[in-house]
């Protein structure tokens, strides 16, 4: 049966609770103890190596109590898959179990409702729309809270399932309930529609051009080398990056490269391996000056030419970003399922940890569809950048997964 059809009753969510705490306690007790070390004992007695894992001999006693005294017979597979996914999750909101079932099941399809969502808990914020798309054409917007997905629940679906329900055969349907600005329940059903190649957008104006990059997928570093080979250096360059939403990190270096950034583009991360430098790949003469647009929907690659562009001098406008400098890979289980876990980071030049704090701009503006987003910018431009903001970390919502800082959970609707 495939993860999205499972169905935990109450008393085996209470049971989830309980087997994830020894394992998370196991993992997370030895680092907090390392940033705040105990003091040492008056005697001289040596003190015991602490194993990190040896509370999960715990949950196998607690699977076998459950088994063998809990008062209705539970169903041990799904309180198994509903457990490793819970724990996945308090890592990071992208990591997903998958089931043997899971892994025999056909691609869903080529066409997509156009939306890039990112789970909480029992919620999943929609992060970016594609502008033109299915869910953009239905009035669905970033910021929007989904609860339902075709009646299931969303607490029931990790990130690997929310984003197989988003695509099907064109012309499919999908049932969307979601809670909007006004906090009300509302269905949407959106149709399933083939991806649209976005074509990169130029605006002149009086000495400045702007460009509005929609992805850094393969190819585009080679659309804005053609678009800016006339252009004139001399000229201030508006780059709007608030609607890329997806790329890769080596176009993301051309890119980079093409606005004459040099050196070091970023660093990656990978648990078991040394930090590695991606160099940026040289290609073009900088303009005489740079400024940036970035928002909720910059993200992944984007956030990183965000990062690099900024530390080169670049001045920031806009929003700031999710967070999603990461990068995810799929790992076989003995027994026929997966887990697919978030296993590399960005760092951007000054060490910022991408996947937590995003690119804060140096001067918040929000535009509307309607405003002239060039002459803001340049407008803003003749202003003096603010000094610097030192902002405290935010909690993490309560009941949500271990989330960027600064990522903020939906109000709390009306029921």
């Amino acid at each position: 049966m495939p993860l999205s059809h499972y169905t935990i009753p109450m008393h085996a969510r209470t049971w989830l609770s309980v087997l994830s705490l020894p394992l998370v306690a196991a993992f997370t007790l030895p680092v907090v103890q390392q940033g705040n070390p105990p003091k040492p004992a008056a005697t001289a007695a040596k003190a015991v190596p602490q194993d990190p894992l040896a509370g999960l001999s715990d949950i196998q006693d607690v699977l076998s109590l459950v088994q063998q005294n809990y008062v209705d017979p539970p169903n041990m597979e799904k309180v198994l898959a509903g457990g490793i996914q819970a724990v996945l999750e308090r890592s990071h909101p992208l990591n997903a179990y998958l089931s043997a079932e899971d892994l025999r099941l056909p691609d869903p399809g080529p066409a997509s409702v156009g939306l890039t969502v990112l789970k909480r808990g029992i919620y999943a914020s929609v992060l970016a729309v594609t502008p033109g798309g299915p869910a953009a054409k239905a009035g669905i917007q970033p910021g929007d809270v989904l609860r339902k997905m075709d009646g299931d629940s969303v607490g029931q679906l990790s990130a690997w399932a929310l984003e197989r329900r988003l695509r099907g055969p064109v012309g499919s349907s999908l049932d969307l309930y979601r809670y909007n600005a006004t906090g009300d329940l509302t269905k949407t059903t959106v149709v399933r529609a083939l991806p649209g190649h976005a074509d990169l957008t130029l605006k002149p104006g009086t000495e400045a051009l702007l460009v509005a990059l929609p992805d850094l997928l393969p190819g585009r570093a080679e659309e804005l080398k053609k678009a800016l080979a006339t252009a004139d250096r001399g000229q201030t360059l508006v780059l709007d990056l608030r609607l890329c939403e997806r790329g890769a990190m080596d176009e993301a270096a051309l890119v980079a490269g093409l606005l004459g950034a040099k050196g070091s583009f970023a660093t990656v991360q990978e648990a078991g391996k040394p930090d590695r430098a991606l160099p940026v790949v040289v290609g073009g003469a900088p303009f005489a000056r740079l400024a940036l647009l970035v928002g909720r929907s910059t993200l992944g690659a984007p956030e990183v030419l965000a990062a690099c562009l900024k530390k080169g001098g670049a001045r920031t406008f806009g929003e700031r970003t999710p967070g999603l400098g990461v990068e995810r890979s799929r790992f076989l289980l003995k027994q026929g399922g997966a887990v697919e876990l978030v296993s590399r980071r960005w760092l951007g030049l000054g060490g910022e940890k991408l996947d937590r704090q995003g690119v804060t701009p140096e001067q918040v503006l929000r535009l509307a569809e309607a405003d002239d987003a060039l002459a803001k910018v340049l407008a803003a431009l003749a202003t003096p950048p603010p000094p610097p903001k030192v902002e405290a970390p935010e909690k993490a919502p309560e009941g949500s997964p271990l989330l960027p800082p600064h990522v903020i959970a939906p109000k709390k609707p009306n029921p």
